[in-house]
């Protein structure tokens, strides 16, 4: 008797959850609403194109269709297996993992630089000014920056090569040394993304409590010693959750950015070739779609394993910072 009076309880609870959340949801119809288009767009181009991945298990023609075209060699791996086999597959994917983990670096570090120093800031318009200039460039395209990089460096009138060859006697052809080109990429994405990657930790550091910094500065502390103990611990959670979703697409390489600046110059392959600018080059080549959805696929698959292991290590080691 007791066992069925639980159960019915039990049964009460779950029907009056029910009924609260459709009261939640006519109480908020209109908001609810809102969220339609977001939630249509993504199952259309989110979840709908991941039927597509058949692509990467089969040798793939477009008379055939995806569903009637046969399947790859080696039980459904054979677009994997020309992957893995080309020749400088591992060059491709450390120079990937290589300069995705340099910019998340220094990007997160000028980023969280940048925040403190606008919110340091006291001169409400010095302010606007600044922030608007440092997160202007996100806004330019590529194609712009690769011309104007091209005046900065070009063999013939470039800029810094005429005060390298003054300073030096000696004139660099930058389009032709690959070894300059990392230091080269991470200085561009730290001007395109790092004003940019500010309004986060502005937005989380004006939400800390006010109080905290007039305790500390009654205490005698100097700003610096207020934004050393209190502004960058409080900062950790945030900076830990948005790495972990930067780690997501470290075996991502950013196409846009690389193949506008570099484009089919195979001098500069052997420090600036990422996967997705090498898929790009053999879907022209080639023609293989299957091989470049597998490459797609193998990074998403990746970027999985590297978000899910990134956090559990955060949450183990820093409980709050973990996303899920």
């Amino acid at each position: 008797m007791e066992k069925f009076t639980n159960n019915k309880v039990k049964g009460r609870k779950n029907s009056m959850t029910i009924r609260e959340g459709l009261e939640e949801l006519w109480k908020n119809k209109f908001l609810y609403l809102m969220m339609v288009p977001a939630i249509v767009w993504i199952i259309i181009f989110c979840y709908v194109p991941m039927y597509g991945i058949l692509i990467a298990f089969k040798k793939f023609n477009y008379k055939s269709g995806i569903l009637g075209s046969p399947w790859a060699d080696y039980y459904g791996f054979g677009n994997f297996r020309f992957l893995f086999n080309y020749k400088g597959i591992n060059q491709i994917f450390f120079n990937t993992i290589f300069l995705n983990v340099l910019f998340i670096l220094f990007t997160t570090i000028t980023s969280v630089m940048l925040a403190i120093m606008f919110v340091e800031i006291k001169n409400k318009y010095f302010k606007k000014i600044t922030q608007s200039i440092a997160i202007l460039p996100h806004f330019v395209s590529w194609a712009v920056v690769s011309m104007f990089l091209s005046a900065f460096i070009g063999i013939n009138n470039g800029w810094i090569t005429n005060l390298v060859q003054n300073i030096t006697g000696e004139r660099i052809a930058f389009y032709s040394s690959p070894q300059f080109w990392p230091a080269i990429l991470v200085i561009l994405r730290i001007w395109q993304g790092a004003g940019y990657g500010t309004i986060v930790y502005i937005a989380a550091i004006t939400g800390f409590d006010p109080g905290m910094y007039e305790a500390a500065k009654v205490d005698g502390a100097t700003r610096f010693q207020q934004i050393r103990h209190i502004t960058l611990p409080l900062l950790k959670t945030t900076i830990i959750l948005l790495t972990i979703m930067s780690v997501g697409g470290i075996f991502r390489g950013d196409f846009g950015m690389i193949y506008a600046l570099v484009g089919d110059n195979s001098r500069l392959y052997p420090t600036v070739d990422v996967i997705d600018t090498f898929v790009y080059r053999a879907l022209r080549q080639l023609g293989n779609l299957g091989m470049s959805t597998a490459t797609s696929f193998f990074q998403s698959v990746v970027g999985f394993i590297m978000v899910y292991t990134t956090n559990a290590i955060t949450r183990k080691v820093e409980p709050d910072s973990a996303i899920f």
